[in-house]
Formats: structure tokens, C-alpha cells, sequence
């Protein structure tokens, strides 16, 4: 079913929702059209009435349109800072604007809350490119080896690891171990870039995320001439070879944190491009440089689809207690650090 009939058909823009949502557009004038504003704003107006009367919150990764990222999210952020405020929300109701593997580790962390997820095609090329089967092949075939996994997985697999880690704090989890080896899955390009900056030896899997695994070292080198000056900052899921012609590699959240602290005249995000848009809002007097490859299941989720979800309270997650207790043991494990053998 489309979500865009599941929307209320009385939403209109009144004068009473322009005026509500004034400052929220205040935010975002720079990089959403004043024209697109009277279709959004009645929407964002009637999320955010519902998450008060309903004691919800919105989780919205860094990948998230900027009408939804700036202006219906409570915590923003990448996959960390959404797992960490996961757990430090009193909310009875959370909505996860990005993908189903974020959804199912925000209900890890709160089994006792309702998580939603608004729409279920929201998925990830990482997530389906590794099973709990796998995860026991390579255990059997490296014995004793710890299993570091991405928190890009589903729940069966995380079930099966010994830690997560996320693209922030990949290099930490790994050193922080103190093992000679380690499996690190499912992200090829994050493992290799990964295992440059680590002790460990590092056994690799053969995953990829569709937006990442399309940017070239061509294509930066090209962004170069094109862009005389610019600053070119790329997610570790690039493939290595566009990192080391990068200027700096980082998270979501180390590239917006890099803009903060530098402020370069010109940049380019090696990432999906809203979240482009989305450091822009904040730092209109900077030039940023936008090759645009969409993350086709983060822009499943919209407006009308988190309004819908808040709606009915769907799609509900839930996960097999048992299995779950396993899964939430490796991403605790990450939150509050563990070493084999501790």
C-alpha cells in the first residue's frame, strides 16, 4: 500500500500551521524550497502533536531527508548516537526514521518499549549480505577468534557475534580487544580501512552498502578538478582506495564534526547526499559540494510514512526473546566495552 494514501485527507496548510511551524522552517529554508513548505508542514505539524499526546520519540539517522531530520527527530545522529539514545529515552513509543536494522537494535536496547519501524522495505545491502549461518561457518572455521560485527545486521547475526561496532568506533572496539585476530563483518570496505589502523590482524566478509560501494577514487579526483580547493571528507565504507584520496575518513557523525570544528570554505561529503543537506542547514556560509547517491531504503521513510506509523502504531518490531537476549549481549558489549576473557 502506498503511504501516501494513508495520510489524513483533511492535512492543509492554515495559517495555524504556518505559524506553528515557522521556526522549524527557519531551519531549513536553505536547503528545502519554500515552495515544497505548505506540503510538509501540516505533516510535521501533526507528527509533532502526536508524539506528545502519544509520549513518542523519532530516532533520525544522519541519511534522513532535512524536513525530517531537523524538524520531526528528537535524536539525531549516526547509528551510535541513535543505539546510545535509544536507551536513555522514557519514551513509551519510538519511531526509527532509518532503516529496519536500527529499528531492531533500538528494540534490543528497550524490549519493554514499542519500537516502529514505518515502512518494512526500509532494509540495507549489508544487512542482507550475511546470515547467523555464515557467522557459525567462520566461528568454525576460525576457532576462538572474536566475531566484531557492524551494527548493520539483523538480530540473527548479532546474536551470533561477541561485539558490535559501529563506523565511529570501529578502530576502538578492534584495538580495545587485545587479540591477535579478529572476524569483522559484513562491511568489506570498512574492515580494510578498518584494518590499517589496527594491531589485530583482520578477517574480512564480503558485504558492501549500495550508496558507498559506487564512489571511485576517479570520481574524487575528478570532484578535485572540478572544484579547485575542495575538501573531501568520505565514509570508511568506501572502498580503500577512495579514502586514501580523501582528505579525512570519518562516520556520519566524525564528518559533521569535522565541518564544526574546521569550517573549510568548500567540502564534499563522500556519503549519501542528504546528509549533505542536512550539515548545510547548519552551516549555510560554507560551499558544499553534492555528488548525490540516494541510499534507496533510507528514503522509504518519509513524512507521510512516520505520520502513518504514529497513526496506528505499525509496523510494530519484536524479536524472539531468547534470540534477543543474545543479540543485545554484543550491543551492550559495545556501549559499555568488553575484552575477551573479562
Amino acid at each position: 500500500m502506498n503511504v501516501a494514501n494513508r495520510v489524513r485527507p483533511d492535512l492543509r496548510f492554515t495559517s495555524e500551521v504556518e505559524q506553528n511551524t515557522a521556526p522549524l522552517y527557519a531551519k531549513v529554508r536553505k536547503v528545502v524550497p519554500q515552495v515544497e513548505w505548505p506540503h510538509f508542514a501540516p505533516l510535521i505539524d501533526r507528527i509533532n502533536r502526536l508524539k506528545a499526546e502519544k509520549n513518542a520519540v523519532i530516532l533520525g539517522h544522519n541519511y534522513m531527508t532535512p524536513e525530517i531530520f531537523h524538524c520531526v527527530a528528537d535524536f539525531t545522529g549516526d547509528s551510535l548516537a541513535l543505539a546510545r539514545n535509544a536507551v536513555k529515552t522514557d519514551a513509551d513509543i519510538i519511531v526509527m526514521a532509518g532503516v529496519h536494522f536500527m529499528a531492531e537494535t533500538a528494540k534490543l536496547l528497550n524490549p519493554n518499549k514499542k519500537v516502529l519501524i514505518p515502512d518494512l522495505g526500509a532494509g540495507c545491502t549489508l544487512a542482507e549480505s550475511v546470515t547467523a549461518a555464515d557467522v557459525r561457518a567462520l566461528k568454525a572455521k576460525h576457532p576462538g577468534v572474536p566475531v566484531v560485527t557492524y551494527v548493520n545486521t539483523s538480530a540473527e547475526v548479532k546474536a551470533e557475534s561477541d561485539i558490535c561496532c559501529t563506523s565511529g568506533n570501529a578502530v576502538e572496539i578492534v584495538n580495545g580487544l587485545g587479540v591477535p585476530q579478529v572476524i569483522m563483518l559484513p562491511d568489506e570496505y570498512l574492515a580494510l580501512n578498518t584494518a590499517k589502523l589496527v594491531k589485530p590482524e583482520v578477517i574480512t566478509w564480503k558485504g558492501r552498502c549500495v550508496v558507498h560501494e559506487q564512489f571511485t577514487a576517479a570520481d574524487i579526483q575528478q570532484l578535485r578538478q572540478s572544484n579547485p580547493g575542495v575538501v573531501v571528507l568520505a565514509h570508511p565504507e568506501c572502498a580503500p582506495e577512495v579514502i586514501d584520496v580523501s582528505d579525512y575518513a570519518g562516520s556520519t557523525a566524525g564528518m559533521a564534526d569535522y565541518v564544526a570544528k574546521h569550517k573549510p570554505a568548500k567540502v564534499v561529503l563522500v556519503t549519501e547526499c542528504s546528509m549533505s543537506d542536512n550539515v548545510a542547514a547548519e552551516y549555510p556560509e560554507i560551499d558544499f559540494v553534492r555528488p548525490c547517491n540516494l541510499c534507496p531504503f533510507m528514503k522509504k521513510i518519509s513524512l507521510e510514512a512516520i505520520l502513518w506509523a504514529l497513526e496506528n502504531e505499525q509496523h510494530q518490531v519484536e524479536i524472539d526473546p531468547a534470540l534477543a537476549a543474545r543479540a543485545r549481549l554484543s550491543v551492550e558489549r559495545m556501549l559499555n566495552g568488553w575484552k575477551p576473557g573479562a
